[in-house]
């Protein structure tokens, strides 16, 4: 996955590559460097 760290937060869902479920992923950058990440699974 591809993440801008121009933003200096994020939260969005995205379904797994390998088994397609939705994770919903969290990220938080401070002056472009990655402070946070998390990813969640969404159950179905």
């Amino acid at each position: 996955m591809l993440i801008d760290n121009t933003i200096s937060y994020q939260e969005y869902i995205e379904d797994c590559e390998v088994c397609c479920n939705p994770i919903q992923i969290s990220v938080k950058f401070l002056n472009r460097e990655l402070i946070d990440f998390q990813a969640n699974s969404i159950e179905q």
